[in-house]
């Protein structure tokens, strides 16, 4: 299949995936009208704190990606380590979970970095960040359990006056699988016939190498300590977002994980940038929260949006610019 005809293939659905979540988190023109007023609002002092936040954890995610990497023998710059993660990210908003082929495309072009190698200790990276995000989800059903139970029952459209909304998310889930398996089912000779199985079994050691390499670190200790520093900016990102308006200032520390927990959710469906999914997980989340307190759901929809909104468009614009920023760097290197 042509490549460029597959990246095509994979932004529509993404696309096609981010505009139909975000169909669902906004229903209406006047909802619109209340985000836009939140943005006019809204105090971006703290704001700008929380950016301060999301760049510290793409710096302490470079170092700790070295980390993974000196037990291979490989000791690149953390410097080149940020622009190679920056640039996978950047990729992200394009085309869902590439920035990680991206990544470790980009460190093998400018550091002979083997691309199986890295892309092993993305995925480490990836066991670890799961690992992290159950912490998140153990810590909110501590302290935010009525509204972890009232998220999870309004995703799967239980007592949900929009049932039919709520199963879109069950319907783009059966029509990304039916094209792939059509694809498969199509090229599937195509694929056979490569004759590719030396390759492959060359790439899965390698990824294996990449993956074991946390079981031979050198500095476990410094790496525990940067992983927990990573989530620890990714609370503080998302919860001094909370300050920027009046209705969400009410918010505790305790809140911090919840918010965490289930913006990350709505970040792990493969729409472009997250977009529609972010939204509609925390609008959700904001829903469920509101009820447990004896809130209105509708006011609480309207909160969500605001905050999802305000919260998403910082990280969009913090990928964005530390994606451009990172080209003329990683060019000039290779």
């Amino acid at each position: 299949m042509n490549k460029k005809i597959k990246n095509i293939l994979t932004v529509v659905v993404s696309l096609v995936i981010a505009v139909g979540l975000l169909y669902l988190a906004v229903p209406d023109a006047q909802t619109i009208e209340k985000i836009k007023d939140a943005f006019i609002r809204a105090d971006y002092s703290w704001i700008f704190l929380s950016a301060g936040f999301g760049l510290l954890a793409y710096w302490i995610r470079a170092v700790r990606w070295n980390l993974l990497l000196e037990p291979m023998n490989y000791k690149i710059s953390n410097w080149n380590a940020l622009w190679s993660l920056s640039f996978g990210y950047f990729m992200n908003l394009g085309i869902p979970r590439s920035g990680e082929v991206a990544r470790a495309s980009v460190l093998q072009k400018t550091e002979n970095v083997p691309f199986a190698t890295s892309f092993g200790t993305i995925i480490t990276e990836r066991i670890v960040d799961m690992l992290f995000m159950l912490l998140f989800l153990l810590l909110t059903a501590i302290f935010s359990y009525p509204a972890l139970l009232g998220f999870f029952e309004l995703i799967g459209a239980d007592n949900n006056p929009t049932e039919e909304k709520s199963y879109l998310l069950y319907y783009i889930a059966i029509a990304i699988m039916l094209v792939v398996l059509v694809l498969f089912f199509v090229f599937k000779k195509k694929i056979m016939s490569l004759g590719i199985t030396k390759k492959i079994v060359e790439l899965f050691k390698n990824f294996i190498i990449g993956v074991v390499s946390i079981f031979r670190l050198k500095q476990t200790g410094k790496f525990i300590i940067l992983s927990f520093g990573i989530w620890i900016c990714y609370y503080f990102a998302a919860f001094f977002v909370v300050y920027s308006l009046p209705e969400t200032s009410f918010l505790t520390l305790k809140d911090g994980f919840f918010l965490v927990a289930i913006g990350t959710l709505g970040m792990m469906v493969p729409a472009s940038g997250g977009i529609g999914a972010y939204h509609a997980a925390v609008k959700f989340g904001f829903m469920a929260m509101f009820i447990s307190l004896g809130k209105s759901e509708l006011e609480g929809a309207d909160v969500g949006l605001s905050y999802a909104f305000l919260s998403h468009t910082l990280q969009m614009v913090i990928m964005i610019v530390m994606g451009i920023i990172s080209v003329p760097f990683i060019f000039k290197k290779k």
